[in-house]
């Protein structure tokens, strides 16, 4: 198996350690204020790899979004049911996305870049297709393009990016606009962040 078909599994087999370990303090905030901003509560959400729900989706339910949360490992979408049981998780593979129906924004943080870069690339029709007029997209990639393995619990952990450029040419091809662009933002523990607006 390779290091990426793996993901799924490593965090099914250790959703307890990541739930722990998941930073919660709300470094992401000013990011999110940036992807809700064009919305009003009661908006629709799309939280692609959504964890144990929290802190992100916590943070999209307590300012009266409606949430619904995908994530590959079942143990994670069950603490996220337990959690928000008034919200929709399911479990999934991002790469199998077809939920039939659009969201005003989409969100797929420190997520996206666990694919292999073929299926980021097949990622972009996808968001388009689950992204109303006007909606935001907003997720984390690597600062360039390459593939980079860290740990977890012992267990290799894959990530890979495209290069910048090409991210810009997916997002234009797929209808979208790209609003801010940073790379490993300071502010956000050096997340290399993308939004965009679908036009």
């Amino acid at each position: 198996m390779s290091h990426a078909d793996a993901i799924p599994g490593l965090y099914a087999r250790h959703a307890e350690a990541f739930d722990r370990g998941r930073g919660k303090n709300g470094f992401e905030r000013p990011w999110l204020d940036l992807l809700l901003a064009p919305l009003s509560p009661g908006a629709h959400v799309l939280d692609i790899g959504c964890g144990s729900g929290e802190p992100i989706a916590a943070d999209l339910i307590d300012r009266g979004f409606v949430v619904t949360g995908l994530d590959v490992s079942e143990p994670l979408i069950r603490l996220c049911r337990e959690r928000f049981p008034a919200h929709d998780f399911h479990v999934g593979d991002m790469r199998d996305l077809a939920l039939g129906r659009t969201f005003h924004a989409i969100i797929a943080w420190h997520s996206f870049f666990h694919l292999t870069p073929e299926a980021q690339r097949a990622m972009f029709p996808r968001f388009a297709s689950h992204a109303a007029s006007g909606a935001t997209l907003m997720f984390t990639s690597g600062p360039a393009a390459g593939v980079a393995l860290g740990e977890f619990e012992g267990e290799p952990m894959y990530h890979a990016s495209l290069d910048p450029d090409e991210y810009r040419s997916l997002l234009a091809e797929n209808g979208f606009t790209v609003l801010k662009h940073v790379v490993e933002d300071p502010a956000c523990g050096g997340a290399t962040v993308w939004l965009a607006r679908q036009s």
